[in-house]
């Protein structure tokens, strides 16, 4: 199958219409746990005499912790509705391994896309491009952060034009469903995002997968 950005943004939109209340749900339930982990450290801020303006340490420690956990269940939850939308449930949300690799791979990644943008605009963009399938594929093989990093740059070679014009419709998609309103993003989420893992399943299936570690399932 080759990939093309009509055919990712075709399947999320197929797949989210086989389920269309439960997934409208699951991005319900998702963003109510962001804004729990908020509310959260919220209360941890204001307990230390913290401000929004300048939040305690600590309080941001625990809002980055709970932030990591939730977004590792997100692409958990996609790949498995991705890969078998009829049966997937809420379950699929709760995945909180690997923690370490997927925070040094999501801590590498901001690094090198954050530096990118700082320098020029065009370094950043080339990052992205580089590495925006890096927390996916820790979550999917449980690869290393550098080893994901790698896996990310190799199967989006040769095809970084198409998955410029990808990341471009996803946010038109993204800024619309937010033009709707709440209910439109509840909408725009879950097509975004299985368009995405769409992109990477086939890119992955195109460039062959490389193997995993024979120790990689036992890493914390």
């Amino acid at each position: 199958m080759e990939f093309s950005v009509g055919s990712a943004i075709r399947f999320g939109w197929e797949t989210f219409k086989k389920r269309p209340w439960f997934f409208v749900g699951a991005s319900f339930v998702i963003l109510f746990a962001y804004g729990v982990a908020g509310s959260i450290t919220s209360g941890i801020d204001v307990a230390l005499g913290a401000t929004p303006e300048e939040p305690s340490l600590i309080g941001s420690a625990i809002n980055f912790a709970l932030s990591t956990f939730i977004s590792m269940g997100v692409i958990a939850f996609y790949l498995a509705a991705h890969d078998d939308p009829e049966t997937v449930d809420l379950s699929a949300l709760w995945h909180p391994r690997p923690f370490w690799k997927f925070l040094g791979a999501s801590i590498l990644m901001g690094l090198a896309i954050g530096i990118g943008f700082v320098l020029l605009v065009v370094p950043g963009i080339i990052a992205t491009l580089f590495f925006m399938f890096t927390t996916v594929i820790v979550i999917d093989r449980e690869l290393g952060p550098i080893e994901a990093m790698k896996e990310s740059m190799r199967i989006g070679r040769g095809v970084r034009w198409p998955l410029l014009g990808l990341l471009g419709v996803l946010l038109l998609i993204i800024l619309a469903g937010l033009i709707a309103l709440f209910v439109g993003l509840l909408v725009a989420m879950p097509v975004t995002t299985l368009a995405f893992v769409h992109a990477y399943r086939v890119l992955s299936s195109r460039a062959g997968a490389t193997p995993i570690p024979a120790d990689a399932r036992l890493a914390p």
